[in-house]
């Protein structure tokens, strides 16, 4: 409470005087027009006391000379009144004089839910006008926004406190100048023709603008408004610029369209290097004007980092940096290479803690700096550093290493939403790192399969000399589902293969590497082309009902993860990624003794046979259905092939592009293939180089085998009757054809095996029996027979008397198998020999 004998200017004021109740006559009306409620100031303008109006119709309030007086209780019956009404009305007031007021009425709703107006009036006072004109005085000057009167000159006659403060002057100081000589500039220049124009077209003018201002760190934003000040003729006598701050606003709205760009930007592929270089190149110059990217060794090879903060002395790997000068010179390490960075360091610091530091740089952390590295010193020196912010990277829990922000050519240090702003931007790359980590990981898990699945380099054959080349798509796992093989078969002869599994990755390559282990199984098995490609169709369809059958099984996620990079690069290239399992595949066996070639292929490209004469054609082969329809037979064709003949077996990726004619790539490579070169391994790049200049979309792989052929002098050949006593006559031929060929060393082996399997043929067999005699790289016995059954070994007791014939030949040559043919089998044995 106040005291009564109190000075009224040490008086508080009282809630009364705040809220003005007794300035303001208020009255309501309910919907019928009878007033309701009239207070004390209603009472003072018009006389009435609250019981003499109370109940009555407010229309006897109303002049008769009012046009209100019909107007009123019209808009009462209105079926939808206005919300508000105002206007001036005379009114009677209590000893019949008429007034006339301002009036305001509000339609509301009453406490009990009905419908009323609420109807004001201010009530006048003396010295009103004159306290106004001093308020009026104070808005101008102590307005909380800058505001500036200007002649129709342009030049400024008043301006307001905050003004003076923004521009560092004084009114006296500013007055009788334009604006672009008070802030000479561009954007002066701009406020000068907006406000020229408001006094010319006597509209208002809005203006955004940014500018530089002595004093401020920054450019400040502005919102204005340009009105002009009319005479009493309605003519422009002045203009009045009015200006709010919008700096605050404008720095948010760039630092979410920062976030945004990083966010679009940073991560756009699976390269480690890439997505953090794409942090860097963000962030410069928007927020700083140096960034380096540092990432624990460990996480730039794709493994996994060490639990929990690092030690004291951290070793990092510079992996990107990005400057506002052209080549980064305040860099000390160029990237890939790896320092230690000492524990006050903030780099230490912020990984230690766990969370970003922003530092300002100080004298004593220069001297630091001098002690530990003094070339960091000398470049902080150099270039004038004054802030950094030091933000871990972490992902999923695992410190991945640390972006660095510094500022030197902006003078205005970063402040705490600055590091808000790089803490999110480097979350969102720490994730992309990560992902890239991981992605580096399964790739070079994937192409360590691959390599372990290809051939590392082509047996020597006597039947063919070869040549390869094998290019994955342009991916980013570096890994395919194509392959070929060179396959050693009995007999001198050799099967070449190329296959194509659909997709790419590591789904792609461990499918490859069960179809490649099934050919070289089945072709151990001697199978004709089509019977082989039968089986491997049989295979791929069970490939495809485990990989159906296991997608949702307890391997899956892991899987899942191997692949993630595969799933991208799919998605980019709009291949279908379903759990079945595609093949393609060529198959043929040469035999050089016969120089015939039998192939098979299943959907897979024709091979190109290059003739001696120069003569390039595309073979026509039954086309056949790919592997994993199981629906279509395949066919064997077999071919003589003149001693000399190239075969180019290849996968589609070789002549298959969206730029290229399939035709036209076709004759490039019959053309490529007949033209003369220095070697095979020659000729294969040739073609690749012409056919592939750049990185294929697709896997391909190559493979050019130019067939050779035995003589007669190589090959020594009898048909035997159906008679044991021909067995001694037989191991004699052979021995003399061996001592002929120079093996007298090998010829008692040799005489061995050949004298236990023309005996077991004879015993065992139906004719007609025939032995053949091969050397090429080995010695090679083969006998035939007309009988399908397949000999098997056995153990044989003390006192048999036969069973051991086999197992001698197995012990004295490196090999011996069977196969079957079209007349019964054929059985033979391999003794590897030094040439004589």
């Amino acid at each position: 409470m106040t005291r009564p004998d109190t000075p009224r200017d040490e008086r508080s004021v009282r809630s009364g005087d705040l809220l003005g109740e007794g300035a303001t006559a208020k009255a309501t009306v309910d919907e019928h027009g009878i007033v309701t409620q009239w207070n004390e100031a209603a009472r003072g303008l018009l006389g009435y006391r609250p019981a003499e109006i109370v109940g009555r119709p407010v229309a006897e309030l109303l002049h008769d000379s009012s046009p209100a007086r019909a107007e009123v209780p019209a808009a009462l019956r209105s079926p939808s009144p206005p919300a508000r009404l105002n206007g001036r009305l005379t009114l009677l007031r209590r000893d019949g004089s008429a007034v006339e007021l301002g009036l305001l009425a509000h339609r509301r709703t009453s406490s009990a839910g009905a419908p009323e107006w609420l109807i004001v009036s201010a009530v006048p006072r003396a010295g009103d006008a004159a306290r106004d004109e001093a308020l009026m005085r104070r808005s101008f000057l102590e307005g909380p926004c800058m505001t500036a009167v200007y002649d129709t000159g342009l030049r400024l006659r008043w301006a307001n406190h905050d003004l003076e403060r923004v521009m560092g002057l004084e009114q006296e100081e500013m007055r009788g100048l334009r604006i672009p000589e008070i802030l000479p500039g561009p954007e002066s220049e701009t406020a000068e023709r907006t406000m020229r124009r408001a006094l010319e077209t006597g509209e208002g003018q809005r203006l955004e603008l940014a500018t530089p201002v002595p004093g401020h760190p920054r450019p400040l934003a502005w919102s204005a408004v340009v009105a002009p000040l009319l005479d009493d003729d309605g003519r422009a006598a002045a203009v009045m610029l009015s200006a709010h701050d919008t700096t605050a606003q404008l720095t948010a709205r760039e630092r979410l369209t920062l976030l945004n760009e990083a966010s679009v930007r940073i991560g756009s592929t699976l390269d480690i290097d890439r997505t953090a270089q794409e942090l860097a190149d963000v962030a410069i110059p928007a927020l700083a004007d140096f960034v380096t990217v540092d990432l624990l060794p460990a996480v730039h090879d794709g493994g996994e980092p060490r639990p929990g903060p690092p030690g004291s002395h951290v070793l990092l790997r510079r992996v990107a940096c990005r400057s506002v000068f052209a080549g980064c010179p305040e860099a000390v390490l160029e990237p890939g290479q790896v320092a230690a960075y000492p524990e006050f360091s903030p780099a230490a610091e912020c990984l230690k803690a766990e969370r970003g530091m922003l530092n300002r740089v100080t004298d004593p952390a220069i001297a630091r700096w001098a002690d530990e590295a003094p070339d960091r010193a000398a470049m902080i020196r150099r270039f004038g550093l004054h802030t950094t912010m030091a933000v871990p990277m972490r992902a999923r829990g695992t410190t991945l290493g640390v972006a660095t922000f510094s500022r030197h050519r902006r003078p205005e240090p970063f402040e705490q939403d600055d590091l808000l702003l790089a803490e999110e931007m480097t979350a969102r790359a720490a994730v992309c790192v990560d992902n890239a980590r991981r992605y580096t990981h399964e790739r070079h898990t994937a192409l360590a399969l691959q390599r372990s699945l290809l051939p590392r380099t082509l047996p020597p054959s006597a039947a063919v000399e070869v040549a390869s080349s094998y290019r994955p798509a342009n991916s980013r796992s570096g890994v395919g589902g194509d392959w070929f093989d060179v396959i050693r078969l009995s007999g001198s002869r050799v099967a070449l293969v190329v296959g194509d599994v659909v997709g790419h990755g590591v789904r792609a390559s461990a499918a490859m590497g069960r179809l490649r282990t099934a050919v070289r199984t089945l072709a151990d098995v001697d199978l004709a082309p089509d019977e082989l490609l039968t089986h491997l169709d049989d295979l791929v369809n069970h490939l495809s009902d485990e990989t159906e059958s296991g997608a949702d099984g307890p391997g899956a996620e892991a899987a899942g993860a191997a692949e993630a990079g595969d799933a991208a690069e799919a998605g980019e290239a709009g291949e279908v990624t379903d759990a079945e399992v595609g093949a393609t595949c060529l198959y043929a066996v040469y035999d050089p003794v016969s120089r015939r070639c039998s192939l098979a292929r299943a959907g897979h490209p024709p091979p190109v046979l290059v003739t001696p004469d120069g003569t390039a054609t595309l073979l026509d082969l039954p086309s056949g259905p790919p592997l994993g329809l199981g629906s279509l037979p395949f066919e064997t064709v077999e071919l003589e092939l003149p001693e000399g003949s190239l075969l180019a077996l290849y996968t589609d990726g070789l002549i298959e592009s969206r730029e290229r004619d399939v035709d036209k790539a076709i004759d490039t490579l019959r053309f490529t293939l007949a033209q003369p070169a220095a070697s095979l391994d020659a000729l294969c790049q040739a073609v690749v180089a012409k056919l592939l200049p750049g990185h294929p979309t697709d896997d391909i792989a190559l493979l050019l085998a130019r067939t050779r052929g035995l003589g007669a002098d190589s090959v020594a050949t009898w048909e035997l009757p159906d008679d044991p006593a021909l067995v001694a006559r037989a191991r004699r031929e052979a021995a003399e054809r061996l001592a002929a060929w120079g093996f007298e060393a090998a010829a008692f082996t040799m005489e061995v095996v050949v004298g236990e399997l023309v005996t077991n043929a004879i015993r065992h067999a139906a004719p007609p029996i025939r032995l053949r005699l091969i050397h090429d790289r080995a010695l090679i016995c083969e006998v035939s027979d007309g009988s399908a059954t397949a000999p098997h070994l056995r153990r044989a007791r003390a006192f048999d008397e036969g069973g051991r014939g086999l197992l001698l030949v197995a012990q004295l040559t490196d090999s011996w198998g069977t196969r079957q043919s079209a007349t019964g089998k054929t059985i033979w044995a391999e003794l590897a020999v030094s040439a004589p």
